[in-house]
C-alpha cells in the first residue's frame, strides 16, 4: 500500500470547505444571523453519528434540509458536528448532525453555496458557488495518472 502524501491536496482543500459552514454556523451559535443571512444544510440522515427522531427519519429516509434563519434554538457548534433544535409541525425536535454527513450548505443571501458529493477516497468532493455563481469544482485541478 501507498504511503499517504501529508501534502494531499485535494484532501487539504476538502478539509478547508468543511470549514467555511463550521466557521458560519459558529459565528451565528455566538451572535446570531447577521442581516438578511440564512443557511441551508443538507444532510444524509443515515450518516453515523447523525441523530434525529424516528419521525424525521421516517418523513426523510436519505436526505434532510434544514433551514437557519429565524425560529431556531440552541444551536451548538462543536469541531465534527452541531446540532440544533427546529420546529417540525410546531413541535421542537433537536437533531445532531456531523459535519461529514453534510451534501450542501448555502447562504441564499450572499449567493453562497458548497456541495459535497461522494469523491473517490470515500470523502467528499466539495464544489463551490461564489457571488458570480460560477461553480469551481476542485476535480478540474487534480492530477490524473491514467
Amino acid at each position: 500500500m501507498a504511503e499517504e502524501d501529508p501534502l494531499d491536496y485535494p484532501r487539504l482543500v476538502r478539509e478547508a470547505l468543511r470549514d467555511v459552514p463550521r466557521q458560519a454556523l459558529r459565528l451565528a451559535a455566538s451572535e446570531g444571523l447577521p442581516g438578511e443571512h440564512h443557511f441551508y444544510l443538507t444532510f444524509r440522515t443515515s450518516h453515523p453519528g447523525v441523530a434525529i427522531s424516528p419521525g424525521l427519519h421516517a418523513r426523510y429516509p436519505a436526505l434532510m434540509t434544514i433551514v437557519l434563519q429565524h425560529q431556531y434554538r440552541d444551536l451548538a457548534v462543536g469541531e465534527e458536528a452541531f446540532s440544533v433544535t427546529l420546529r417540525f409541525d410546531g413541535a421542537p425536535e433537536r437533531l445532531h448532525v456531523p459535519f461529514a454527513a453534510l451534501v450542501a450548505f448555502a447562504d441564499p443571501s450572499a449567493s453562497f453555496g458548497l456541495q459535497f458529493t461522494p469523491g473517490e477516497d470515500g470523502g467528499a468532493e466539495p464544489a463551490a458557488t461564489g457571488p458570480g455563481g460560477n461553480v469551481v469544482d476542485i476535480r478540474a485541478f487534480r492530477r490524473r495518472d491514467d
